[in-house]
């Protein structure tokens, strides 16, 4: 019993923990994880690091083509109408760039799903491995703790999918993080207050998705010994082993209204869970919704006052909407 409350105490620790200690907290949890990956495939692990590199990068620079792209087109129409023709190698050759590009932007995309399902697999197998092998050291009463094994059992079930997600998760900030620096380079150009509209439009929903992540994990942790309990009214009520003793001694009835209240009790957790969280993000996303449109009417009104061009407008507004998108 203690052990249960002293998991407890330190899951509650972390999750009251200011954002910007609970994310050095999982960094160093990602980092401990990074070299289990790494250990597991250090091909599969440089693969998945340069692919992510990829991805950050290249979205800002086919933002940047597609603005070449649509000033090439608005000088090539007002040659064609000066002069009655305009070269399409100007136009078509930035065109041929951005198809590249969005080409190995995709390829990258595409690597980084490969060598994920690679890596999860291998990953499953070395730490299951693992846990078999440290099974085997532990008494027989520890098997018989119901709380000990209910923390086995959490255990077997994430160790072989969380290591990679922690990689995964701290490869896409990584990721967002570059994307959101090339993005900066091309909007400081235009007004550095149009970063800072960027970033507090987008970052209540991120708080508010950070928030409601701990409490769903709080809630998933603190189910173990129901969610066993389902699993074990399934065996009785399912099992050929068991079923006859079940109809002979009439427990179908009681066990199957035990089933229905802790599913009823864990969806009501859930669905309390699901609408703050989808409340909370929907009004949040207004605000974020509200900064976007702000920034687009600036951009215009600069656009039709001879500021900047067609193209640059174009690209001023993509690089806006990927911004919010990699900041929430």
């Amino acid at each position: 019993m203690a052990t249960r409350h002293g998991g407890s105490t330190c899951l509650q620790s972390f999750l009251r923990m200011p954002v910007f200690k609970r994310f050095t907290v999982f960094m160093q949890q990602a980092l401990r994880s990074m070299h289990l990956v790494w250990t597991t495939s250090r091909a599969l692990s440089v693969g998945l690091i340069l692919a992510t590199l990829v991805a950050g990068l290249l979205p800002a620079l086919a933002a940047w083509l597609g603005q070449r792209i649509v000033d090439a087109v608005v000088a090539a129409m007002q040659l064609h109408a000066s002069a009655g023709e305009a070269p399409l190698w100007p136009v078509l050759r930035y065109v041929l760039f951005e198809a590249g590009v969005l080409a190995l932007l995709a390829g990258a995309q595409r690597a980084l799903s490969v060598q994920q399902a690679l890596l999860r697999v291998l990953l499953g197998q070395k730490v299951n491995t693992l846990i078999l092998e440290k099974a085997q050291t532990l008494s027989l009463s520890q098997f018989e703790d119901s709380e000990f094994y209910d923390k086995l059992v959490r255990v077997r079930r994430e160790a072989s999918t969380r290591p990679l997600a922690l990689v995964t998760k701290s490869l896409g900030l990584l990721q967002n993080l570059i994307s959101l620096i090339s993005f900066a380079v091309l909007l400081v150009h235009f007004s550095p207050w149009a970063l800072l509209i960027l970033v507090v439009g987008a970052l209540p929903v991120f708080f508010a998705e950070a928030h409601f992540s701990g409490d769903a994990f709080r809630l998933f942790t603190r189910r173990a010994p129901e969610t066993r309990r389902q699993n074990y009214i399934e065996t009785l009520l399912s099992h050929e082993g068991y079923i006859k003793e079940v109809k002979l001694f009439g427990f179908a009835p009681l066990l199957l209204q035990r089933y229905r209240e802790t599913f009823e009790r864990l969806y009501a957790e859930d669905r309390r869970l699901t609408l703050r969280r989808d409340g909370w993000g929907f009004l949040l996303g207004l605000l974020g919704t509200a900064s976007f449109y702000l920034a687009y009417a600036w951009v215009v009104v600069d656009a039709v006052h001879g500021r900047i061009t067609l193209g640059q407008m174009t690209m001023y507004l993509v690089l806006f909407k990927q911004g919010q998108a990699a900041v929430s």
